[in-house]
């Protein structure tokens, strides 16, 4: 009951810290306003000047474009015009001894190469990199270390749900790396699409395995209400509103209660490897309060969202150990009781 209440509370913060937390000081600042609204009239932010404030938006042909390596680096001229407001700023407020403070939602991050946010982008690349490996290896377990059933298929029940899992796993961190690298309308829905994906996901797959589900028609009643939750909410959030608020809170809510699923099942059972859930499911808790305990980004490129990000990179090598562990266990089990029933 302690973990439970521990865990709701945590849900209750966040929710309510992701509400409000797209209210900036830095956009508010007459000073930061003045000086976006003059660039966007101009071009200019002091002597530093940007042509696409006064191109069209057509390009021309093709043939005479930039390739679209520099377009990438160039986030448009209302981009450009906040980005070096921001900057300016910033060091104006350095200047008076005053502390950072976001714009438009975000940290004052420094570019490089025109991403946005490069810690947060690094450390999605190798979240998906991770993923890959253990997804591979998984693989490589599954068909080439342990023994097959007469029609070359695995023994281990969950299969095919650990390598959706690791697709969709892939999915999200290559949008997440995407979204910090540019963050655009379409980005950022693609980002939030593809998360809530594989956390709806990760809860049946939860569902499923802590409780131990193997009959196909118990598995699509337990999947159905969720899928078609998470199908609903990927809509509403692409198609009608794009509510922060909301959509953490859905977010977090399947995450904690994966989370507490993990936990009792790791708790109940005689699992070889449940330590290395109890460290996946404790470390995971304690890097979601990175996302409370917010703070700017030192020397502009890493903050508590990008730290998290981090974390979660020796966590996704510990989840695949777990999870080829508990393929070799399953078929071990499987095999000694056909053994047993032989005899």
């Amino acid at each position: 009951m302690a973990a439970v209440r521990y865990w709701t509370a945590l849900l209750l913060v966040l929710s309510c810290l992701f509400t409000v937390s797209y209210a900036s000081l830095g956009d508010a600042d007459p000073s930061y306003r003045t000086c976006v609204a003059e660039c966007e009239r101009n071009g200019c932010v002091g002597q530093v000047c940007f042509p696409q404030c006064n191109s069209s938006s057509s390009g021309g042909p093709w043939y005479i474009q930039e390739p679209l390596y520099l377009q990438w680096q160039k986030l448009g001229c209302q981009g450009d015009c906040r980005y070096h407001c921001m900057v300016n700023r910033e060091k104006e407020r350095e200047s008076l001894g005053q502390v950072p403070v976001k714009y438009h939602g975000k940290w004052p991050f420094k570019r490089v190469l025109g991403i946005q946010e490069p810690a947060s982008v690094a450390f999605s690349v190798l979240n998906l990199a991770m993923h890959f490996h253990g997804w591979l290896s998984f693989f490589i377990t599954l068909y080439y270390k342990l023994p097959l059933k007469q029609d070359k298929t695995a023994y281990y029940e969950y299969v095919g749900l650990w390598h959706m899992y690791g697709l969709l796993s892939m999915n999200s961190w290559f949008w997440s790396a995407v979204f910090h690298s540019r963050d655009v309308d379409l980005t950022e829905r693609l980002d939030y699409s593809s998360a809530i994906a594989v956390l709806g996901f990760s809860l049946i797959l939860a569902i499923l395995r802590t409780f131990d589900v193997r009959v196909e028609a118990a598995r699509v009643m337990v999947s159905a209400p969720i899928l078609a939750f998470v199908t609903t909410h990927i809509l509403y959030i692409n198609f009608y509103k794009l509510d922060y608020g909301w959509n953490m809170i859905v977010c977090v809510t399947m995450g904690v209660a994966q989370l507490l699923l993990w936990a009792r099942w790791a708790a109940v059972s005689r699992h070889p490897s449940s330590w290395k859930l109890w460290v996946v499911v404790i470390a995971g808790g304690l890097a979601m309060l990175l996302e409370i305990y917010d703070f700017p980004p030192y020397e502009g490129y890493f903050d508590a969202h990008s730290i998290w990000h981090a974390i979660t990179i020796p966590l996704t090598v510990l989840w695949w150990s777990f999870i080829r562990d508990d393929a070799e266990f399953r078929t071990s089990s499987l095999l000694k009781n056909s053994k047993t029933k032989a005899k």
